[in-house]
């Protein structure tokens, strides 16, 4: 017999892809240009031009047997020095290169750095609303996934909410920040309340209680809105980064980990994360993107491009009625769904050739998510379709 739940997740994909495949096909049967599709959050951006001209440099003029050879298991030295140093000229965070574990992406960052702390059914802590695929994760690390419930207006974290739903089993807490799906990037006070409540529980219960820092989107940030860097507040803070959004390369899947050298037994944490990394096979992430990482460290997208179509759909959106979160970061508006039932109201949008994505599955009901990191031309051309919907809910 087969694995009943791996084959469960592989036959019904995740909404998002659901959403993002029937796109494809509609696309080819009425064309692109017709229908408006905000499902999936891959960046639109176009990398920066040093990433194209390091590639083709290393492919000219490196050694191509080393270029394309295995690295050490947890990432080339060089790479990790590098990862390194940049976070600590940023955030004078203290590590090396012996607290970094280069990953393919953010989602094996957080599998590998979850395998690695979960025991069977201990708990892990998210904060709804939240990535869908965090349930996956935290599930096949035998965990159980526990929500706490945001406060409603501001969709910062409830930290009366959280406190509650913190146990003897709690092991660890996912944070990400800014917020896939709503853009909102969780402030200094929050942070603060969230690391002064885990530090009071772990002295309450005699063990670590890890929090998890997920944060692709670091770099997607308007308008100069701080982003608090959490190992500077928790000390038993592990970092989980990609580089797909920050330097438009999705498809390469290349991120790190990092712990932070002031947790406790911080060594053996590393250890494991290694140990798991090697069980899972993520050993040796692209060695290729490692050394374009070494070389790039720095770089950066045009995050304005992203900031004028927020601009432009936001204040199309509430000028037509709907009710949006003023997203700080990232490339998602979460918009109140014009009906209690989320999917119906997808459908209804559907109708009209609109695809978002219904958000129940991110751990809040009645909410749609919109990726905006789209041409722009495309979010003009949908104007029309969604201030029609909105006439039509308000007939």
């Amino acid at each position: 017999m087969i694995n009943e739940k791996m084959y469960a997740l592989g036959s019904k994909r995740s909404i998002i892809r659901e959403i993002f495949e029937y796109c494809k096909q509609r696309a080819v049967e009425i064309g692109a240009d017709k229908v408006f599709d905000f499902s999936i959050g891959n960046p639109s951006v176009e990398p920066p031009k040093e990433i194209s001209d390091t590639i083709c440099d290393l492919i000219k003029n490196e050694n191509s047997v080393l270029l394309h050879g295995y690295t050490s298991a947890q990432g080339d030295l060089g790479t990790r020095q590098a990862v390194a140093d940049d976070i600590n000229a940023r955030f004078d965070a203290g590590v090396t290169a012996n607290n970094i574990y280069m990953t393919c992406g953010a989602a094996a960052s957080l599998t590998i750095s979850l395998r690695a702390l979960l025991n069977p059914n201990e708990e892990c802590i998210v904060f709804a609303p939240f990535f869908t695929e965090y349930r996956v994760f935290i599930e096949n690390a035998q965990g159980k996934v526990v929500i706490s419930t945001p406060c409603e207006k501001t969709f910062q974290v409830d930290i009366k909410d959280f406190e509650s739903k913190i146990t003897e089993n709690t092991k660890a807490v996912i944070m990400n920040s800014p917020n896939n799906p709503s853009g909102v990037v969780y402030n200094e006070e929050t942070i603060k309340a969230v690391c002064a409540t885990l530090t009071a529980k772990e002295k309450e219960y005699g063990h670590p209680i890890y929090l998890i820092a997920d944060e692709p989107y670091r770099e997607l940030i308007f308008d100069g809105v701080p982003v608090p860097y959490l190992m500077n507040y928790y000390d038993n803070t592990i970092v989980c980064y990609s580089y797909s959004k920050a330097l438009s390369l999705p498809g390469e899947r290349i991120g790190y980990i990092a712990v932070s050298p002031k947790m406790e037994d911080s060594v053996n944490v590393y250890l494991a994360i290694c140990g798991a990394g090697r069980s899972l096979g993520y050993v040796c992430a692209p060695s290729l993107f490692q050394q374009v990482i070494k070389k790039c460290i720095g770089a950066k997208v045009d995050v304005n491009i992203y900031k004028e179509n927020r601009d432009i759909l936001y204040s199309a959106l509430t000028e037509y009625g709907y009710e949006c979160v003023q997203p700080d970061g990232a490339f998602y508006l979460f918009v109140k769904a014009l009906e209690d039932d989320a999917m119906k109201f997808f459908e209804k949008a559907k109708s009209k050739e609109i695809l978002v994505v219904p958000c129940d599955d991110f751990g809040v009901k009645g909410y749609v998510r919109i990726a905006y990191c789209v041409d722009k031309q495309r979010i003009v051309n949908a104007l029309p379709a969604f201030k029609a919907l909105a006439e039509e809910y308000n007939k």
